[in-house]
């Protein structure tokens, strides 16, 4: 016992391993990582402060139930292979996790340590195996059950459909993924920057899925190229709905119109998944501000100041209606954001865009906001204060204040239930929808959340398929 506690007390004493990163002055003009990630001896390190608890609250924060304590003992021994097996029999996504997934509250929030001190960094330990495997690794697969014969489609790409798809290969499936753009991925490939999750990473993730048998069909915009009773038809036993949220949301407020007002849906896109980042290899479209105001203050905003920057702005400046205390976005996306120059004006919120004589923003009229009481989401409501407007000088607007759910496929889909929002009405135990036979999860069914939460789902949604086309509806 006097062992074991000397141990502990060990542990305990090792500080929290950073992960070196590039510089902000340099990266605030790349598109390259921004972390560069743990090398073996570091991860190693980091990993010898799990305490190896008995009862792992770190587990019971993770939606999808990563072995978190075991991935991380096979780190700690050295045993790098081991650790990625570990990992996938929770995660088919784990470079993509270690990567973008809010582990500071979530798994990490719970880790024993954190209660004194530095929670053990479990999204960087992570990350790290995955990166491991890609790099070093034999490229063995994880073992699969023996063929069902039974046939199941996926509609969507993103962190949703590759976890159903990626659940459903290994219980012996057919699977077959439906993207209706040129890309698979989803919000991955064309929401998250490439600074915050490269292109490669995406693509090694899915190659991973069709190497286990999963098939992906691009440009395939079911409801319009092919319908889901249709899919039925063809032999296709369950279909899951992963469409995601990405229908842009704008203000209502005079001058909305004006020519240099991007969602942050487009804006991305055209950024990431049209590649106007890489200009002139990609001569993609894409308005270059100067003086560029963000509005709102999530990790989507933050991704498109930062992105901004990148693309040769003088200023990024985001203006929230909220204080900083109310800031959804990772609290690293803000100290990323901060550190590269973006500037924040807290409480604060438009009321006019402002034109030239050829009908291009140059301007934006914003009124001070105080806090009053707390509104539906928890959080205090924004008043504006009299008499305290002022204007912002700009000649590039991106709205990144939500976004709602796609009609595109849900109201084409006879027997499918929507709430009054127009997001699938699904239960939360199981993931299924009022239609027979179909699933949906993510972001379609919760609107905006993050990308480990549709990972959830789909786990969810993905165990009540397989208990289905083995016992029945």
């Amino acid at each position: 016992m006097a062992e074991e506690a000397t141990e502990k007390t060990r542990r305990e004493q090792i500080d929290r391993q950073a992960m070196p990163q590039q510089d902000p002055k340099v990266r605030a003009k790349n598109f390259d990582e921004v972390p560069l990630g743990y090398s073996p001896e570091t991860a190693v390190k980091e990993a010898e402060r799990c305490l190896q608890c008995r009862n792992p609250a770190c587990v019971t924060g993770c939606p999808v139930g990563v072995d978190i304590p075991g991935f991380i003992h096979h780190i700690k021994e050295g045993e790098f292979t081991e650790a990625i097996r570990n990992l996938w029999g929770k995660n088919s996504l784990p470079a993509v996790c270690g990567r973008v997934c809010p582990q500071e509250i979530q798994c990490e929030q719970k880790c024993i340590l954190a209660k004194k001190g530095d929670s053990v960094a479990i999204g960087n330990l992570e990350r790290f195996a995955a990166d491991y495997e890609r790099e070093h690794g034999s490229g063995a697969l994880p073992p699969k059950a023996e063929a069902t014969g039974r046939r199941v489609a996926v509609i969507g790409s993103g962190p949703a459909g590759l976890t159903v798809a990626g659940d459903l290969i290994l219980k012996g499936h057919e699977v077959t993924v439906f993207e209706a753009f040129h890309k698979p991925g989803g919000v991955l490939i064309y929401g998250i920057p490439e600074f915050r999750l490269p292109k490669a990473i995406v693509a090694q993730e899915v190659n991973f899925l069709e190497r286990l048998g999963v098939k992906v069909v691009c440009d395939q915009v079911v409801q319009r190229t092919v319908m889901i009773d249709e899919l039925f038809e063809e032999g296709y036993e369950a279909v899951f709905i992963g469409v995601g949220a990405g229908l842009p949301t704008f203000l209502d407020v005079p001058g909305k119109n004006l020519i240099g007002i991007y969602s942050a849906n487009e804006y991305l896109t055209r950024a990431n998944l049209m590649k106007a980042y890489r200009f002139p290899e990609y001569d993609t479209p894409i308005i270059r501000g100067k003086n560029v105001v963000t509005l709102g203050a999530g990790n989507v905003a933050m991704d498109s100041a930062r992105t901004a920057l990148r693309l040769g702005a003088d200023s990024s400046r985001i203006v929230y209606r909220r204080s900083r205390a109310e800031v959804p976005a990772r609290i690293e996306e803000v100290h990323h954001a901060e550190e590269e120059g973006v500037e924040f004006h807290f409480l604060a919120a438009p009321t006019r865009f402002i034109g030239n004589e050829r009908g291009r923003v140059v301007g934006m009229e914003c009124e001070r906001m105080c806090l009053g009481e707390p509104d539906e989401s928890g959080r205090c409501r924004p008043v504006p204060v009299e008499g305290a407007e002022f204007e912002l000088e700009c000649d590039l607007v991106i709205v990144a204040v939500g976004a709602g759910a796609n009609p595109l496929l849900t109201k084409a889909t006879p027997g499918l239930k929507l709430n009054k929002r127009g997001y699938v009405v699904a239960d939360e135990k199981t993931g299924k929808t009022t239609k027979k036979g179909v699933w949906a999860g993510g972001d379609i069914v919760t609107g905006s959340a993050t990308v480990i939460l549709a990972m959830g789902a789909g786990r969810i949604a993905a165990d009540s398929i397989h208990d289905y086309l083995t016992w029945g509806w």
